[in-house]
């Protein structure tokens, strides 16, 4: 169930194993999917296998719950299927159970505007549901009643539709990435870098894109490339960008594409990263990766998501990477020094920006064309025809020109992508041997 317009009333629950509750991303994450928060219930003790929380906190949840007249309850954790149904039978009636996972499919539901977008929610919908219809089942068989706000009622064929429909949208988000792939060679061949922009939600990754985007050159290009978005959303606000969105780089030195991506989030299951890994292919694929940070954070913070979105990138990612440590706006120098020396065991060489002031974009601009894969140089003899003026013509959009010597013969002299060099190889020879 999608929060309404109206905010829902809720009460934040959280357990950990030790230390001190912090529900202020949950809340940050309930406010984000349309909830107010109205209270709040934490505990710190292991795991009760049937409740989550110890039964007696649990039956503080439900007087805070009818206290506040709260419409739910979002726990920051993640809840076993018959946890979730234990829970919200202990509750008032109408009040519904939400766990951390829910949460964030629920943000993502309501975010996914693209056809690929809206695919991987479901899919992750429907991986989420499955062991929960597997527990409706075993429930019913010993004919207890699940339902009500903790599991949804009983239908005894919904546990093989659903895998019916995970295989279906698995198939569907192959031939959409298989599109997308075939596209991404295009781009190579027709000469530009891919850059994409990688990170934990918030970093400041769309403000960074729109801060590097050359829209008038987008604009030209959108035929050219018919999924280049002219608009990228950059709010104060988490999962702002679900879907990806490419723009050109506003560069002299090389033409160059970023992309924005999914940004990571803490804690993850296996089935929800998996569900959204073929956004993250715009990653794995590109020639460089830009790793925005958030540097007005603290170190520990910014330490453990360097490492998660290390472990994340290194599973499949064979660019290179740099750490871009953004929000320098927020902070004074000295702790941007602190902090850099701080994490440079994980971010060596990090070069830091304000994507919301501009400062040192150019700098990163300049770092991105040195990072990415030398041009090749190239010196080609062609005669003099009407095709040959053709391949200057192609030469000059898709790669950078030094000179052309028109005489008996065309040369032409340029550098550019590897991929192109050998288009144009190709190219001279066919008009060299057809001109013999």
């Amino acid at each position: 169930m999608t929060a309404s317009t109206t905010a829902e009333r809720a009460v934040i629950a959280k357990r950990v194993d030790s230390g001190t509750a912090d529900t202020e991303e949950i809340t940050d994450l309930a406010r984000a999917a349309g909830y107010e928060a109205v209270g709040e219930v934490t505990q710190t003790r292991t795991e009760d296998p049937a409740y989550h929380l110890g039964e007696g906190k649990v039956t503080r949840l439900a007087n805070v719950v009818a206290r506040e007249g709260a419409t739910a309850v979002i726990f920051d954790n993640e809840l076993g299927p018959y946890q979730t149904y234990n829970i919200g039978n202990e509750l008032p009636d109408g009040v519904q159970v939400v766990d951390r996972f829910r949460l964030i499919l629920e943000i993502f539901g309501q975010r996914a505007q693209t056809r690929k977008a809206q695919l991987q929610v479901e899919l992750a919908e429907l991986r989420y549901e499955l062991p929960r219809a597997e527990a409706k089942a075993s429930l019913a068989k010993r004919d207890e009643r699940p339902g009500f706000m903790g599991l949804g009622e009983y239908d005894e064929s919904r546990e093989e539709d659903i895998k019916k429909q995970i295989s279906r949208i698995g198939d569907e988000l192959a031939s959409i990435e298989e599109t997308e792939q075939h596209r991404r060679e295009q781009r190579r061949e027709s000469g530009f870098d891919l850059v994409a922009l990688a990170g934990y939600t918030n970093a400041g990754k769309s403000t960074l894109l729109r801060r590097v985007a050359d829209d008038v050159d987008v604009d030209e290009n959108e035929e050219l490339h018919p999924d280049l978005d002219p608009t990228a959303e950059s709010e104060d606000r988490l999962f702002t960008t679900l879907g990806t969105t490419t723009r050109r780089a506003d560069m002299d030195q090389r033409d160059v594409l970023v992309t924005d991506t999914v940004g990571f989030i803490s804690d993850l299951p296996h089935w929800l990263v998996e569900s959204f890994k073929s956004t993250l292919d715009a990653v794995y694929r590109a020639d460089l990766v830009l790793l925005v940070v958030d540097v007005s954070e603290p170190i520990e913070e910014i330490r453990e998501k360097l490492v998660t979105s290390h472990d994340t990138l290194y599973e499949r990612n064979e660019a290179p990477i740099v750490t871009v440590l953004n929000k320098t706006d927020t902070v004074d120098d000295a702790e941007i020094e602190r902090k850099r020396a701080a994490l440079s065991g994980l971010a060596p060489n990090p070069i830091a920006v304000s994507a919301k002031e501009g400062a040192n974009v150019d700098a990163l601009l300049d770092r991105i064309h040195d990072e990415l894969p030398d041009y090749e140089r190239e010196r080609l003899v062609l005669p003099m025809t009407d095709e040959t003026m053709s391949l200057v013509s192609w030469i000059h959009d898709h790669a950078q020109v030094d000179n052309v010597d028109y005489g008996d013969q065309v040369i032409v002299e340029f550098e550019g992508r590897p991929a192109v060099v050998e288009q144009s190889r190709a190219k001279a020879g066919e008009l060299v041997e057809a001109s013999a």
